[in-house]
């Protein structure tokens, strides 16, 4: 299946309502996000139906309000955070419900609320959900009346610090009302699983648990019917049940599936399971499930294997943060990350180190990524004062349950992961809290491995063995260098490199190429994110000294160890990474920045030295630079201005690598890939002229007036000739009318404190972004740039 066509799969299912972890009709569950109120601050009496909000400022959701602030040395999220602001605030929106209700049950659901998120409906509180990353609902029926409704959230994320990262505040993700009869499918009620498949076929084997919250017994029948990408139906079964009053009961049902469509990264096939309860031939309950066929198996001498066939695991850690929009998880920004993540070469993600959104998995399953689902980053003991240590005991078996019902049916998802770098990893304790937690985990799914992210900077690496054995995976972060030693102590251990630094590519990709009992390599991190200010960063003698960890590294805000920058451009390392795990020939070219060019430069554990697809070096003409070419074709050639620079071997040998030495001079560079004495897949660098213009390039130009969906503009500051001008820091103003609002404006430089939420921003290297939202009206959308000097360049869109 081409790309194009996996996502206008995707675009469908979003369309047909499948987005989000209940998946149900519309009839049944109605988008939540809309018309609600906020203020910043705390206000006891909000939680009061009949409180006066009038004043208040209205929005929709996701909302995400430490991004809307300014960066501060002074904040309390600090360098973890980013240094943006945190505090407490309130959200309040009315609604109607008919007079039937009594005959109806009604829940709210929540996808993500940061943090410590309290729901009152009509006044009544319904609790307190600690962790800001958990996904949880709440039954609204006892509490509802006829007519006019309030609910009222308060959010508190004022005990600082409680993130090792960025982590926003607010209800920053879907908010959903579900309205079923008194005869419904549970919350997170139905599991497919597949537990025979091959090419000739498949068993489909689907679970419901069916509610009755009436006071008598119910006699149902649970319905079930599969169908294919094409729509095509590909079985069906049904089973009578009968139902106690005011209890739940399970249901199962198989289906057959003849010449399976397998799920893959590489052809990623959903199917939809549209799931019935019937009561005298009246359906009470319905609504589809996405899932898809496939199976995994994993040993050490076998490695990883996905229908049958070995592979490589190359992955990639990320964050939950989408760069400008902060915490915000609109569907659009979520589908994004997953395409550059997949575009970047990437068969495999870590939801580092909590639950992701529900639109991220499914964009994973239909774009084809595969995913380890992470609960926790800490477990009893803490690493920040208020962090999830507080509520570990308390509140880890809910949250793990939550993770695990919301997210089993995703054919993406193949391990479930449930911890990293835990403080109190080499004590009895962190073994029995393990025990705890994979056993729960195997009970909700059996069909999954279970793993968590172990370091040591000691030499005791051993003392940790009855903790993997707690796992059915053992995680390595940085410590890949014990494998052969480990595997010859523990040779049924299948290791899984959690983390890794970048520069360490070439020695990662080996080990998991060499190593079956090595399933893959997760490199910290995929992407450019907020917070853990300055982790990769390089820096120039005279800056100040050091590792992220060691002090705050204002103005730095975030992290730089990413393949991919901050606003979706890749670096250099990603391609050499791409190339090293990739069956198909491709070359990359770059450029090492000369050092002492800027200034001596210095680097840290998880940078990799500044290198960048420019030949633009004024200044330094007639001196030595260094041209590096990535390939996996048997040699490469490097010209310069038509004339060859010379032919360099770019086997296993020279770790897929060229680097040619040469004077500077402005011009063109070329490099290509020689197999049987052809040249291939050629690659060019141009030296920029004077920056003359602005060139705006939209990823969507069409929206959708929903009021959530968003096009990506990059901006190229170019000569005249098109070529990117990698050396222009213009100042940049962005205008725009019509059908929609700028939601995030950025740059790559993650010390250009510039507001992300504003009208104008620099750009850096050659190069910003603007995020535009559309709204809930048709219309037009019209876009002008501007920088002094430069004509006004404009981009127009259409919402409808």
């Amino acid at each position: 299946m081409t790309t194009i066509k996996r996502l206008l799969l995707l675009t469908f299912t979003l369309l047909c309502g499948l987005i989000h972890a209940q998946n149900k009709t519309p009839e049944r569950t109605i988008k939540f996000d809309y018309d609600w109120k906020f203020k910043l601050g705390d206000y006891p009496e909000a939680g009061k139906q009949d409180y006066n909000d009038a004043a208040w400022r209205k929005l929709d959701l996701p909302h995400d309000w430490s991004i809307e602030g300014n960066f501060d040395p002074k904040n309390p999220m600090g360098n973890d955070g980013g240094y943006l602001p945190a505090g407490i605030g309130w959200y309040r929106k009315d609604f109607d419900i008919n007079n039937d209700f009594k005959n109806k049950k009604f829940t709210i659901y929540f996808e993500g609320v940061y943090m410590n998120a309290e729901v009152f409906v009509n006044g009544t509180s319904l609790g307190i959900r600690p962790y800001g990353y958990s996904s949880f609902f709440y039954d609204i029926s006892p509490y509802l009346k006829a007519g006019k409704n309030n609910i009222a959230v308060k959010v508190d994320n004022s005990q600082q610090k409680n993130c090792r990262w960025y982590s926003g505040s607010g209800i920053y993700r879907h908010v959903w009302l579900t309205e079923t009869n008194l005869v419904h499918i549970e919350q997170w009620g139905a599991a497919i699983t597949t537990p025979q498949v091959s090419a000739k076929q498949a068993t489909v084997k689907v679970a419901v648990n069916v509610q009755n919250e009436n006071n008598t017994v119910q006699n149902v029948l649970v319905a079930v019917s599969l169908f294919d990408k094409k729509n095509k139906k590909t079985g069906s079964a049904r089973v009578p049940v009968t139902i106690n009053s005011n209890s739940t009961k399970q249901a199962v049902l198989e289906v057959v599936v003849k010449t399976p469509d397998l799920w893959s990264p590489e052809n990623p096939d959903m199917y939809r399971a549209e799931i019935s309860v019937i009561q005298n031939d009246i359906i009470q309950d319905e609504y589809p499930l996405p899932f898809g066929i496939r199976k995994i198996a994993y040993s050490a001498e076998k490695g990883f294997v996905l229908n049958d066939k070995h592979i490589h695991l190359n992955g990639g850690c990320v964050h939950h943060d989408n760069g400008p929009l902060g915490a915000a998880a609109y569907d659009r920004a979520e589908i994004k990350k997953v395409e550059l993540l997949k575009a970047a070469g990437f068969n495999a993600v870590r939801t580092s180190h909590n639950p992701p959104s529900e639109v991220f998995l499914h964009a994973c399953d239909s774009i084809g990524l595969l995913v380890i689902d992470e609960t926790f980053d800490g477990w009893k003991e803490k690493k920040n004062t208020y962090d999830y240590s507080l509520y570990f005991d308390k509140w880890w078996s809910k949250d793990t349950e939550a993770l695990v019902l919301r997210d089993r049916n995703h054919p993406s998802i193949i391990i479930w992961s449930i911890g990293n770098e835990i403080i109190e990893r080499k004590t009895l304790d962190a073994v029995r809290s393990a025990h705890k937690q994979a056993t729960l985990i195997r009970k909700l799914d059996p069909t999954r491995p279970v793993t968590s992210a172990l370091a040591s900077w000691d030499n005791d690496w051993d003392i940790f063995d009855p903790l993997f054995e707690m796992h059915d995976i053992g995680g390595y972060n940085y410590m890949i260098h014990k494998a052969e030693s480990d595997h010859e102590r523990v040779p049924t251990r299948v290791m899984l490199q959690t983390e890794s630094y970048p520069r360490d590519a070439f020695k990662n990709w080996k080990g998991v190429n060499d190593h079956s009992y090595i399933i893959g390599d997760f490199v910290w991190t995929a992407m450019d994110y907020l917070g853990e200010s300055g982790i990769g960063r390089y820096y120039y003698d005279g800056d100040v000294k050091g590792e992220h960890y060691e002090r705050d590294l204002y103005p730095w805000h975030g992290a730089y160890c990413g393949d991919i920058d901050l606003i979706g451009w890749r670096k250099p390392i990603s391609y050499y990474r791409e190339i090293l795990y990739s069956n198909k020939k491709m070359t990359h070219l770059a450029v090492k920045e000369p050092n002492k060019y800027y200034g001596e430069i210095k680097e840290t554990l998880w940078s990799v030295w500044p290198t960048w697809e420019s030949w633009n070096w004024p200044g330094h003409e007639g001196k030595n630079i260094e041209v590096e070419v990535y390939s996996n074709y048997p040699s490469v050639r490097l010209y310069r201005d038509g004339k060859l620079v010379g032919e360099k071997s770019t086997t296993r040998a020279e770790e897929f690598k060229a680097v040619f030495t040469l004077s500077y001079q402005p011009g063109e560079l070329k490099a290509v890939g020689v197999l049987n004495g052809k040249e291939l897949g050629p690659k060019l660098l141009k030296s920029a002229g004077a920056t003359a213009k602005i060139k705006l390039s939209a990823d969507k130009t069409v929206l959708k007036a929903d009021g959530q969906d968003l096009s990506y503009i990059r901006i190229d500051l170019t000569d005249l000739q098109g070529n990117r001008d990698p050396n222009a820091e213009n100042d940049l103003t962005f205008n725009l009318q019509g059908a929609g609002t700028i939601v995030g404006v950025a740059n790559a430089n993650l010390k250009d404190n510039d507001p992300y939420i504003a009208n104008h921003h620099k750009a850096w290297k050659g190069q910003a972004l603007v995020i535009v939202k559309s709204s809930r009206e048709a219309g037009a959308i019209k876009l002008t740039v501007s920088s002094q000097s430069l004509q006004d360049a404009t981009i127009e869109f259409v919402v409808k």
